[in-house]
């Protein structure tokens, strides 16, 4: 068997979904690795294939050209496409389908491959996931950086009260973290005067902020659901500290609503939707 015959076995075990024929093209201690991942080897080569056909079940690879490129050295051109119809990386599946052009490089030796090394560009598959991406720095002075998120319940109701907690917690327990305050939000959406909710990762530590339209309305959130599990979990083995709080405005200005025919600023509650110069205002966004 040649070294590209070793290499297209490998290729067509990832098209015929075998993570164990894939292993199997591998020489004792062969790794993989790319641009996503550490050096694995043995079944975590398979574990790292099931994890991609999971979310991609309909995963396939449409190889462009394939040659040797030196004493057991292959190199081979592909094209990856599949459609995200099932959860990937924490994320819900977007049912979008993906094309991603790459290259792996094989060094192969008597008993199989002893490497292979993909290369690719690791911002294409999230932007056609319709997902953000962002390069930002940790810090930079007296600045640090994170990553937020929002959910509205469409109510435009002028907030009563503001729900403010804190948690800090190790990155290992980031994730868990994620899980419990995506449940909670669910559940937030069908509460008694629930506006929207904020949260805010920085670093080690997590604050959410959630509007409401009277501060006895927070109180729902002791009562069981994903928030009650959140808070067992606490209390037991998730977080290393925590705070919370109820804060009620001192006031609230006007909501103030640019006319898009004269460009002037208009109180839009007092102006009943029509700005001064006779044209409707447009629509009245949220206050959170």
């Amino acid at each position: 068997m040649t070294i590209l015959d070793t290499a297209r076995r490998y290729l067509d075990a990832w098209n015929a979904h075998d993570a164990d024929a894939i292993v199997g093209t591998f020489a004792a201690g062969g790794t993989y690795r790319d641009p996503t991942t550490a050096a694995l080897s043995g079944h975590a080569i398979g574990a790292n294939a099931k994890g991609l056909w999971s979310a991609f079940p309909d995963l396939a690879f449409e190889i462009a050209s394939i040659a040797e490129a030196g004493p057991g050295r292959v190199v081979a051109e592909w094209v990856m496409t599949g459609t995200n119809t099932v959860a990937f990386q924490g994320l819900p599946a977007t049912g979008r389908p993906i094309s991603l052009a790459g290259v792996d490089v094989f060094q192969i030796g008597p008993d199989g491959i002893t490497s292979v090394t993909g290369y690719f560009d690791t911002r294409a598959i999230p932007v056609q996931l319709g997902l953000q991406v962002l390069v930002q720095p940790v810090t930079a002075g007296p600045f640090a950086f994170g990553a937020s998120s929002a959910v509205q319940s469409g109510r435009k109701t002028a907030p009563g009260a503001f729900a403010i907690t804190t948690i800090w917690n190790s990155d290992a327990q980031a994730e868990q973290i994620r899980e419990l305050t995506r449940a909670t939000a669910v559940d937030m959406l069908h509460m008694e005067g629930f506006i929207g909710v904020s949260f805010i990762r920085i670093g080690g530590r997590g604050v959410t902020i959630s509007a409401w339209e009277k501060p006895e309305q927070i109180g729902q959130m002791k009562k069981g659901g994903a928030h009650g599990e959140a808070m067992r979990r606490f209390w037991t083995e998730v977080g290393d500290a925590a705070y919370t709080s109820v804060w009620i405005p001192d006031h609230i200005n006007p909501l103030w609503v640019r006319c898009g025919a004269c460009g002037k600023m208009s109180d839009h509650e007092k102006r009943s939707g029509v700005c001064s110069c006779g044209q409707p205002l447009p629509e009245r966004p949220a206050y959170f």
